[in-house]
């Protein structure tokens, strides 16, 4: 039924396109023989003296108008799939119709997050992402390519999720209920677990990142660590080039020695689905470009040292009514992911160490779709979400697509007082993974070189010079 109904969709993609087309045909031939005529006319009239200079001159005129007229129209109809909210709202495949295949799928223009501020009394639609199930996609013969797009492709949301996953409740729930321990470690004792030569990237962060507005967050405290290498190179001078992925492990051994089995066992669980959810996204860009070997997404993750985990600790909010916690971004600002793939869990709440309910349902995470839209996202308390990174987008020319997404705190009375954690993994190309930036994107001027190519550690640190106020 899918398949018959994916069909129709594409026959009717094409139907529409051929009309328009037709229409366009139809208007300019008109036009045409219409010029025609009128100087035809005109040189007749010229030479019978009916016709004064003046006239000719308005003719002239009149004719290079219809002309231009007819030009602009046939851009803005080309240009209605891609601009035109309601239109795309109606396409099923709007940007499918126009697409040269191999083409990009970039937006192509920078986007602000500024722009991106949305009223508290404002209504949000709620969607749900892209499931698949753990058994579907542990079977490398069954074909997820049509999910693969709804989920990720140019007219996703840039994130799906994955269910039952044997054994991931319960490495969640472990290691989700030790970060508010963690956090309320002596300040002495998280001092000792900082390292600032890496830019707190591994180890203890808090109050080190800006936010938009240029401050530091505060709001929040990270936990980073590599979980499946605790040293991923002796190299003294890639250590020294690249302290945020090459250096090495900062585990409380001491203070809160459950950690580090905990965030290793959810990590290591996450990164397998992860490679799963790599494959089937190659199995998905190879049908539309053929891909070279490098730039296998799965391939590149599976031979990378430089996946990160990352345990997150929103501190309690003790007033939910300021200006900044009414920002649909008061939790986390807008951002997308510069890696290649981002495992998420569901977030568990607190209070006085005490696991509640979140007790506004407005809050969350929230992403910014491809056609401008805010919308608030929900996968299960017990499925693994994925989402999209902008080097994967670039890998893989556009047919993978990275989203802008923020997170809302908690509103009211209620909210006081309530804690959040959460564990995030950044599957990410080893440090000199080449990345070459296509010309049509334009959203990566600021960070790219004039050759149009970096390397992933290269490319990281214009980011991190940008985010973190310190520099090692």
């Amino acid at each position: 039924m899918k398949k018959k109904y994916k069909e129709g969709q594409k026959m009717k993609n094409r139907k529409l396109k051929k009309i328009i087309i037709f229409l366009m045909r139809i208007f300019l031939s008109m036009c045409r023989q219409w010029i025609i005529l009128s100087n035809r006319t005109s040189s007749h009239d010229m030479k019978q003296g009916k016709v004064s200079q003046n006239y000719t001159y308005q003719s002239l005129i009149s004719t290079n108008f219809v002309i231009s007229f007819v030009y602009i129209a046939c851009l803005r109809l080309a240009r209605i799939p891609t601009y035109c909210h309601d239109l795309c709202q109606l396409l099923p495949n709007p940007q499918n119709l126009w697409r040269v295949p191999g083409s990009s799928s970039f937006p192509r223009n920078l986007i602000t997050y500024r722009d991106m501020s949305l009223s508290s009394e404002s209504t949000v639609p709620t969607v749900s992402t892209v499931t698949v199930s753990y058994s579907e996609l542990k079977e490398s013969n069954i074909d997820l390519s049509a999910r693969v797009e709804q989920g990720f492709g140019p007219d996703g949301l840039g994130i799906i999720s994955v269910k039952d996953v044997p054994g991931y409740s319960d490495l969640r729930q472990n290691l989700l209920q030790l970060a508010p321990r963690l956090a309320n470690l002596p300040e002495e004792v998280k001092r000792e677990l900082e390292d600032a030569h890496s830019r707190y990237n591994f180890g203890w962060s808090h109050g080190k990142e800006k936010l938009e507005s240029g401050k530091l967050d505060m709001l929040k405290g990270s936990y980073y660590a590599n979980p499946l290498q605790d040293v991923p190179t002796s190299n003294s001078s890639e250590i020294q080039r690249y302290p945020w992925y090459c250096g090495s492990n900062i585990w409380p051994g001491n203070s809160l020695p459950e950690l580090e089995g905990a965030f290793k066992a959810l990590g290591k669980l996450m990164f397998e689905v992860g490679l799963m959810v790599a494959y089937h996204c190659d199995r998905y860009v190879s049908k539309g470009i053929k891909q070279h070997e490098k730039q296998n997404l799965e391939k590149i993750l599976l031979g990378s040292r430089c996946h990160k985990g990352r345990l997150l600790y929103y501190f309690p909010a003790q007033d939910s009514t300021t200006d900044d916690n009414d920002s649909i971004s008061s939790w986390c600002g807008w951002h997308t992911d510069h890696g290649s793939l981002t495992g998420l869990t569901r977030a568990i709440f607190s209070r006085n160490s005490v696991e509640v309910p979140c007790p506004d349902p407005a809050s969350g995470l929230y992403i910014q779709t491809r056609s401008g839209q805010i919308v608030k996202v929900v996968y299960g308390e017990d499925e693994i979400a994925y989402q999209i990174g902008e080097t994967t987008a670039i890998l893989s020319r556009g047919y993978l697509c990275a989203t802008p997404h923020c997170v809302r705190a908690p509103q009211g009375d209620e909210a006081c007082g309530l804690e959040r954690s959460t564990f995030a993994l950044f599957m990410q190309p080893d440090w000199d993974q080449k990345l070459t930036f296509p010309k049509e994107v334009t959203n990566h001027e600021d960070v790219s070189l004039s050759n149009g190519v970096l390397t992933f550690g290269e490319y990281t640190e214009k980011l991190l010079n940008m985010y973190y106020d310190t520099k090692p």
